[in-house]
This record gives structure tokens, sequence and C-alpha cells, in this order.
């Protein structure tokens, strides 16, 4: 992800450091996707086929057992999630427990998801997923977890108190994770991978 350069057809264009949700809701409906951290406005391009598919998978393999057996309701981007008042992501894939569907209101999520699934792409930069970690540690979201298409492998935390996340458990493809809010519903890692028609990883 970088951070947003290109010109931003709003009424007000605030600089980088004072961006709002409010701000973020006049962005312009278009092939990116914005995201405000900490009140920085980044963006990135449209996904590659391969980060698609793994959201696919999540929604086949996660999404729509947590639904079918009555958890609560699965997401994908492009979906606004208001952490607070200069917060506001798009996760790749996220649920939302039924005791917690009230936070989504007026089309937008407004507060914490109980999992979130990101998928990094090569624009991905370091600084930026562990600034991505904080908010979602600071916000209270129970789970996390990231895939890294190119080694194949799933990245979980869960939180703790004091607003950090637990030490990281990797799941490679060999491997299964249950999902704590999810319980019943096993995911087998290679099954996000598998068959793939075009297996990059790269947007371009």
């Amino acid at each position: 992800m970088i951070v947003a350069q290109r010109p931003i057809l709003i009424a007000k264009q605030p600089l980088q450091g004072d961006w709002t949700v409010a701000d973020w809701e006049q962005l312009p409906e278009d092939s990116y996707c914005y995201e405000v951290l900490n009140g920085n406005l980044t963006m990135t391009t449209a996904p590659s086929s391969f980060h698609q598919w793994i959201t696919t998978r999540l929604m086949r393999y996660l999404g729509f057992p947590a639904e079918d057996q009555g958890f609560g309701l699965c997401f994908t981007a492009p979906i606004g999630v208001f952490l607070g008042p200069k917060i506001a992501v798009q996760p790749d894939f996220f649920i939302l427990l039924k005791p917690n569907l009230g936070i989504l209101r007026g089309g937008r999520v407004r507060g914490a998801p109980d999992l979130v699934i990101e998928i990094l792409s090569p624009g991905n930069t370091a600084k930026e997923m562990r600034e991505k970690q904080k908010l979602y540690a600071a916000a209270g979201v129970a789970e996390y977890a990231v895939i890294e298409p190119e080694k194949r492998i799933l990245r979980y935390y869960q939180h703790l108190k004091d607003e950090v996340y637990s030490e990281e458990r990797e799941f490679a493809e060999g491997e299964t994770i249950t999902f704590a809010c999810l319980p019943t519903i096993p995911l087998v890692i290679a099954q996000l991978f598998a068959d793939a028609p075009d297996p990059t990883i790269y947007v371009e």
C-alpha cells in the first residue's frame, strides 16, 4: 500500500494526518481501495487474480459455513470498517458474530469485527502491516490473521489484554487452523491455494 498522492476529487482535501472517517466517506467509488490509518490516507490498486482466488476460498471454506451454522455474517472488501474517528479500513475478509451485528449500520461497520483476515499483496510494506496490526489490536479485534500467498502460509494472532496480540503462530500448507470464534469450522490451509488458475502474486 502507498500513501495516496493522486488528485482526489472531494470538496476539502485534508493534509496527511488530518484525514477522518467523514473525509473517507466523500472519496470516489473507483478502482482504488482507500483506507485511513491514524489520519493518513493510503490506497491500493485492484488486487491480483490469486488474491481474489484466496478471498473466494475464505468465503467457501470459512465464511459460508459460519453463516450456515449460525455464527454470524462474513464480508469481503470493499466495505468500510470504522475503528475510530481517523481509522477507516477495508479488510480483505472478516466475520461479525451474531452478538456483534449491531455495529453494522448504514452500510458500514462501526466497531471491531470478531475476526479479520488480510491477504498480502506485493505493494504491502512491513511498516504498513505492523501499523494495521496495532490498530486492530487497539480496537479489540479478537482474532487477526495474515495470509502470505508467496509463502503459502497463514500467520495468526489472538487478542490479549492491554491492546496487544499474542505471539505469532504460523500455519503452513500441511496444517489446519480452527479460529476461536468458529470452533466447529477447521480451515485447511492448503485449500486456500489449491487449483488456482493463476497462482502468481503480482498485481501488474
